[in-house]
């Protein structure tokens, strides 16, 4: 299992987050080796089914089968029980759309990154103080650039990464960089329920190839 440093130094690197949840298992695993393929080295699966559980337990099998290096994060996960549940099932890292202090103490013991959902200074200000290093700002689309930039002094010692409206153009991820974010989610801009339903895996493996190149350009 990943350390909190080392998910940190890999979503960093990358520059972007994809996040997907499918109820089919199959198609959940071949988007998996899709991005892969393109280069993603940590996903987050959201647990947004009945199905995410089962689907993730086959996921971890798979990824430590064929691939060397892919961190493996659960997303959506609003309770203990769920965190600890999908701890056992091998999740490298935790993503919350809120902040729940319980999963953090829990997660931090186990040396595990969480990156909570925050909304508000006070939310960010309780998960700072809770030991959490790294923010999810959500929704990104309601908050937008702007209070990235607004309250960036004020948690010099944060990780920042939006979810939600960042769109895979070049302007739209280069205002988040530009307004002090070190990583993007990618949800449905960039694996769309279209994409997904008509299995059209090279359209996926482009675009986030494409969306790394884009990173990499805007971070030097």
């Amino acid at each position: 299992m990943s350390t909190i440093q080392n998910s940190i130094d890999v979503i960093v690197k990358q520059g972007m987050l994809p996040l997907y949840f499918n109820a089919d298992e199959s198609k959940s695993i071949t988007i998996l080796r899709t991005l892969y393929n393109a280069g993603i080295r940590a996903v987050e699966y959201t647990s947004r089914g009945p199905e995410a559980l089962s689907n993730f337990k086959k996921m971890v099998e798979v990824r430590n089968a064929e691939m060397p290096g892919m961190l493996l994060g659960i997303g959506t996960i609003k309770n203990l029980a769920q965190a600890e549940t999908y701890y056992l099932t091998g999740a490298d890292f935790f993503i919350s759309p809120g902040f729940v202090p319980e999963i953090a103490s829990f997660l931090i013991s186990k040396e595990v990154l969480y990156a909570p959902g925050c909304m508000t200074p006070t939310e960010i200000i309780a998960a700072e103080n809770a030991g959490v290093k790294f923010i999810k700002l959500f929704p990104g689309n309601i908050l937008g650039p702007d209070f990235m930039s607004a309250i960036k002094d004020v948690f010099p010692n944060l990780i920042f990464m939006p979810t939600g409206g960042v769109d895979t153009t070049r302007e739209s991820i280069e205002t988040w960089f530009n307004a002090g974010v070190s990583a993007v989610g990618m949800g449905s801009k960039l694996i769309s329920k279209e994409v997904m339903e008509y299995g059209a895996y090279e359209t996926i493996e482009k675009e986030t190839k494409r969306v790394l190149d884009l990173i990499e350009t805007i971070k030097s």
